[in-house]
């Protein structure tokens, strides 16, 4: 097991990674417990298979404990799920010590810690996430929101959790499809800050999406490394975290335009990210080869490099919902080179439509 330390304003927090993890539940779980009470939140898809570990787990430590289990996917992170929530924390009188365990993907992640930002004012809660996208990405910096039909993640708070438990040992669950979304996040990790692990991961693709475990746990543990150092800069986006959002301006829209849930996450970014370079191309910043390449790793990540077709007004309303809109002007990050992030306040119309036109109803 590898610890690492998240350091933040708000408190500092360890994230675990490992295997079986639940078996060492005196160490990764007792010491963030806010009392001894719990309530472990999950889905339909993720519950079946690991929720009687936790379960077991908190019995081991003297943790009385209920379940609360909600339908799966994007399409269900709104106001109607959240309720769910709440209706379950409020039968069961939850207590504002009462500890929310989040078991399952980033969606699970982000509902929970949502919740658990507003339920009688701040509960603790621990993400446990089971999905490669969730243990690189959005379990880590308290990033915690709900979508909205004209925005992706619109409603929502900065929570940091008391700790992460990221069990690798979950991802041999994982449908191909959804791994090859958590390998868009790292990607993103290498493109936006590490030009050397860029070249770690064209040399490892294959190894990784084969799984090979101690491949796959040296990318989690350095995507989780980089998280972790941004986010201790930099807690509430008022600088460099804003390059996480890489490719996700152009991927939010994606996801809001097909329909929440119809291209997964991992696999709008993707194609955000190609957008992103392309944008870089038109300012001058990456040549065409750079572009290629960054394709042809995604697309050994088996993820899309082109996005759907749809009107270019479509694509405008869709980024003007953006969180990085200030003062109505749309901001974009775009790489200055493969391995260094840049946000541009200075898009204009000529340039993004260039970029689009390929993508364009004719």
């Amino acid at each position: 097991m590898q610890t690492l330390t998240v350091n933040t304003p708000s408190h500092a927090y360890p994230i675990f990674i490992g295997t079986d993890l639940a078996k060492r539940a005196d160490a990764v779980l007792k010491p963030y417990l806010g009392s001894s009470r719990a309530v472990i939140i999950s889905n339909e898809t993720v519950a079946p298979l690991y929720l009687a570990q936790w379960q077991r787990a908190l019995d081991q430590i003297g943790c009385a404990h209920f379940s609360i289990i909600l339908p799966d996917g994007e399409a269900y992170k709104n106001w109607e799920t959240l309720n769910l929530i709440f209706d379950g924390l409020m039968q069961n009188r939850a207590e504002r010590k009462t500890t929310l365990l989040a078991l399952g993907g980033g969606v699970i992640g982000d509902m929970v810690g949502f919740a658990a930002a507003v339920y009688q004012r701040g509960a603790p809660f621990i993400q446990i996430p089971t999905t490669l996208l969730s243990q690189v990405d959005s379990s880590v910096g308290g990033k915690t929101a709900i979508n909205h039909p004209l925005g992706k993640n619109m409603i929502g708070a900065f929570y940091q959790p008391q700790a992460v438990i990221a069990d690798l040992g979950c991802l041999k669950t994982l449908p191909p499809r959804e791994f090859s979304a958590g390998m868009a996040e790292v990607i993103k990790y290498a493109l936006l800050g590490d030009a050397d692990f860029l070249s770690w991961l064209e040399q490892h693709i294959t190894a990784l999406m084969a799984q090979e475990p101690e491949t796959l746990a040296y990318a989690v543990e350095h995507c989780c490394r980089m998280k972790a150092d941004i986010v201790a800069q930099d807690e509430k986006e008022h600088g460099i975290r804003a390059y996480l959002n890489l490719g996700h301006t152009f991927g939010h829209a994606i996801e809001a335009e097909m329909g929440y849930g119809n291209w997964l996450h991992g696999e709008a970014v993707a194609a955000g990210m190609v957008l992103a370079c392309r944008l870089s191309e038109q300012l001058g910043c990456l040549k065409t080869a750079d572009t290629e390449r960054v394709m042809r790793l995604l697309k050994a990540a088996n993820l899309p490099i082109e996005p759907p077709v749809f009107t270019s007004e479509k694509w405008i309303t869709h980024m003007q919902h953006d969180k990085k809109v200030e003062n109505g002007v749309m901001r974009f990050v775009a790489l200055e080179s493969l391995g260094k992030a840049c946000v541009l306040n200075d898009v204009n119309k000529e340039q993004l439509t260039a970029v689009l036109e390929p993508f364009l109803p004719n």
